[in-house]
């Protein structure tokens, strides 16, 4: 009994690792495990990453202009997670999943290439059970993002200049909170300015900043004999804007083409007083312009020379072929805030010129706001550029990639000219200037078409008998 009540005591008052040594009892050796890290990304099966996917039209990357969500925040399936500025237009990405986000990896003004994780939401599995990963792929990383070093260089500018002190011009309106929503060309263009965006008074939709608003602070500014601080030990280095980087791509494989130049003088005496006419004779003047013309005569000409329309395949260099395209979708090069850009107006054939100038309205509008899509820019076949609304009467235009022709028209001037009976008369003269692939169209070709679109805008009432 004693020797019970002896063993009782001895197990309450010990633990059992000290009973043991008391007892004489070797403890076993303690086995040691190898560390491992694990990502808390697709290995949980929780974390969706949604990648950039190709935008089309030969796009490689984008460059991000805001953000509709934030970090801990709920999105739908579908609804637009960010707002991106591509070479060609501006557009929202939606979002592939429901749940939270988890992490943002770009910010704006950020460049983003192609096939990288935008960010990563956390959803329901039992939601995307088509998205977990094979078991043997679980163990590998989630696509490449940029760390923190890599998106500070991509939003720092080369530009090393001090900010100068802010100043107070006539631009003390309450500011709007999407007054630092500027397109990337405002951006470039006030970081060459070394102007604080929030200084400028936005006169753009809800307030956003435009070319304008900065070019009236910079002049207020001089105006005020503030001069900022730029550096002299030499020069600097800006990066191109998406829109500028596209242009260089596009333009270096455009004169690698072997360009025909023609150009003609044409008379629009006639055009300008039928412009006239409809304005005074319509109950509710529609705005034609010159160009709805230009359009509509470009497209009956291409009725007769469909080969202009077309595309030089060249994918097999020892076969190249034509592509024959039989819509007329021809683009027309605007120059907006974010740069010069080429929506076009789909199928001028089946349109009537009302509907052109319309369509060219609308095109107009959605430039100036930074609102193209992508299919307002892509799939033209045929382009015209209208210089003359600048200034310049003539110009040597450059073909478009993927197309095999392009009309350049210059500023209307007025001029003396000889009527019929010799006597001197008032004349209105533009002066068109083409340039045509001289790899597949020869001169003449391109020659008979300037001469058929020549006709048609000296005597308009021809194009009405093409009208369908």
């Amino acid at each position: 009994m004693n020797a019970l009540r002896c063993g009782q005591a001895f197990s309450r008052a010990w633990t059992p690792s000290q009973s043991r040594i008391a007892l004489g009892i070797a403890r076993p050796p303690t086995i040691r495990f190898p560390r491992r890290n694990f990502h808390a990304a697709l290995a949980l099966g929780g974390i969706r990453s949604q990648v950039l996917k190709d935008v089309g039209e030969g796009i490689t990357e984008v460059q991000i202009i805001q953000w509709y969500v934030e970090e801990g925040a709920r999105v739908e399936e579908w609804k637009p997670l960010c707002q991106y500025q591509s070479d060609k237009a501006v557009d929202d990405i939606t979002s592939r999943y429901e749940g939270v986000v988890k992490k943002l990896h770009f910010q704006a003004d950020d460049t983003v290439p192609t096939g990288r994780a935008l960010c990563d939401i956390e959803v329901d599995d039992a939601t995307y059970p088509e998205d977990n990963p094979p078991p043997e792929s679980k163990q590998e990383a989630s696509p490449p993002a940029l760390g923190p070093a890599d998106s500070q260089s991509n939003t720092q500018s080369t530009i090393q200049t001090h900010t100068p002190p802010a100043i107070d011009t006539a631009n003390n309106g309450p500011k709007s909170r999407y007054a630092t929503l500027a397109t990337p060309a405002v951006r470039g263009l006030l970081k060459t300015l070394n102007v604080n965006i929030e200084d400028v008074q936005g006169t753009g939709k809800d307030g956003r900043v435009l070319k304008e608003d900065v070019q009236r602070y910079v002049a207020a500014r001089s105006s005020q004999g503030v001069v900022p601080s730029l550096p002299q030990q030499g020069d600097t280095a800006v990066d191109l804007t998406p829109i500028q980087s596209q242009m260089f791509k596009t333009m270096t494989r455009s004169l690698s083409i072997p360009h025909f130049g023609y150009a003609d003088e044409l008379s629009i005496n006639n055009i300008t007083a039928l412009r006239k006419r409809i304005s005074n004779d319509a109950k509710d003047p529609q705005k034609i312009t010159f160009l709805s013309f230009v359009v509509k005569a470009v497209s009956l000409a291409l009725n007769e020379y469909p080969i202009i329309n077309a595309k030089l395949d060249t994918s097999n260099l020892d076969k190249p072929q034509l592509i024959m395209r039989p819509r007329h979708n021809i683009g027309i090069a605007m120059d907006t805030p974010q740069g010069l850009i080429v929506p076009n107006i789909k199928d001028v054939g089946s349109r009537s010129i009302l509907d052109v100038a319309q369509e060219i309205s609308r095109l107009s509008a959605l430039g100036k706001e930074g609102k193209l899509t992508p299919a307002d820019l892509s799939g033209g076949t045929f382009t015209v550029s209208n210089i003359g609304n600048i200034g310049g009467t003539y110009v040597s235009p450059v073909i478009v990639t993927n197309e095999l022709a392009i009309l350049g028209v210059g500023r209307a001037r007025t001029v003396p000219v000889f009527g019929d009976a010799g006597q001197v008369t008032k004349g209105e003269i533009v002066n068109f200037s083409w340039s045509a692939d001289h790899r597949v169209i020869d001169g003449a070709t391109m020659a008979r078409m300037a001469s058929l679109v020549k006709e048609l805008i000296e005597s308009p009432e021809r194009m009405l008998l093409s009208l369908r």
